[in-house]
């Protein structure tokens, strides 16, 4: 089992995991993103990076090749990273949280939560190519992201951020919740 201290990153969409991503790399560790390995996914296959495609994408790679494939195409990359410490941005199931249990030892997951009007007017602004630009995508979204487990895997993290108030806020719990699990420490709080 590898000793890497690993920490797992889960949230809807527009929740706030692209700023977590942000406070890791600004602390000089590495960041591997599950939905690049979609998005190159998607590229792979030809078809067009909209919301719906990768979606699709997303989905097929699971029923193709199991619910913890993007786990298992990320593990690689993490042992390979020159870093004692790693975020993975993007967990969405059970599968892939007990894939990264059993691959590393110091793997601890925290789910950062906001309500939906709150990650819709952020995901609007954020304007990705692959964000939903009206209400009915943003919907479907969050029911297909649900529907691979992400619910489960928020309920059962280790550490949850409720992320309803400013971005500085969000950035002091990140680090807060960062120092506390690098300490080894079994709470986050």
């Amino acid at each position: 089992m590898n000793k890497k201290t690993v920490i797992g990153i889960a949230g809807m969409p527009g929740a706030g995991k692209a700023t977590a991503e942000k406070v890791f790399r600004k602390k000089g560790y590495p960041v591997i993103v599950m939905g690049d390995e979609v998005r190159e996914e998607t590229r792979k296959r030809n078809m067009e990076p909209t919301p719906e495609n990768i979606g699709k994408v997303m989905l097929q790679i699971r029923a193709e090749d199991g619910p913890a494939v993007l786990a298992r195409r990320c593990i690689p990359k993490i042992k390979a990273a020159d870093s004692d410490v790693v975020l993975v941005d993007g967990i969405r199931s059970s599968h892939e949280l007990e894939e990264f249990r059993k691959a590393f030892q110091n793997f601890r997951a925290i789910a950062i939560h906001a309500s939906p009007n709150t990650r819709f007017k952020r995901l609007l602004a954020r304007g990705r190519t692959d964000d939903p630009k009206d209400w009915e995508t943003f919907i479907a979204r969050d029911k297909r992201e649900l529907s691979v487990g992400l619910g489960e895997v928020i309920a059962t993290a280790d550490c949850m951020i409720v992320n309803e108030e400013s971005k500085s806020h969000l950035i002091n719990e990140l680090n807060k919740i960062l120092w506390r699990l690098l300490k080894n420490e079994r709470s986050c709080y």
